[in-house]
């Protein structure tokens, strides 16, 4: 993954927490994604297709989720359930929506959100693709940005 390639995930990541959400993000160091595991235990998931293929992550902590979906609902979050799952993937269809409209030149499409839950869940990035995932601070706790999508034209060499 190039450089370009990611700067627009970042960007709208900060972009919708601070205007959605009234919440500053600190960024963490950058690194490979190991393994299938997110780090936390709910994930909105995007599709990319198009010029390119992959997907982007956005893994919460439980305690980010409830907090994010309550900025959202504008009423208090206490658990897991269909609110803040919607709040969950609405946030990665921003993120992923975002960031779309700067990397015109892949002609991407995002496919609607999934969230997946569990301590332990597992999201697959196609076996071509080296995910980045990159640790997010926030004054409600942690969450972690995984992205991950090379250009069609690289999925043909291969």
């Amino acid at each position: 993954m190039r450089v370009e390639y990611i700067n627009p995930f970042l960007t709208s990541l900060s972009n919708a927490f601070s205007t959605m959400l009234g919440v500053e993000v600190e960024r963490g160091q950058l690194h490979l994604k190991d393994g299938n595991h997110p780090v936390h235990e709910i994930s909105g998931v995007i599709g990319l297709s198009g010029n390119a293929v992959g997907m982007v992550v956005l893994s919460f902590s439980k305690n980010v989720a409830l907090k994010a979906a309550s900025a959202m609902l504008m009423m208090e979050a206490t658990e897991i359930n269909a609110d803040v799952i919607d709040a969950v993937g609405e946030l990665a269809n921003m993120v992923a929506g975002a960031a779309k409209s700067e990397l015109e030149a892949y002609q991407l499409s995002i496919s609607l959100p999934s969230v997946i839950t569990g301590r332990d869940h597992e999201v697959r990035f196609p076996s071509n693709v080296k995910a980045i995932s990159i640790p997010y601070e926030t004054p409600w706790g942690e969450m972690t940005l995984e992205v991950g999508f090379t250009p069609a034209i690289e999925l043909a060499q291969v």
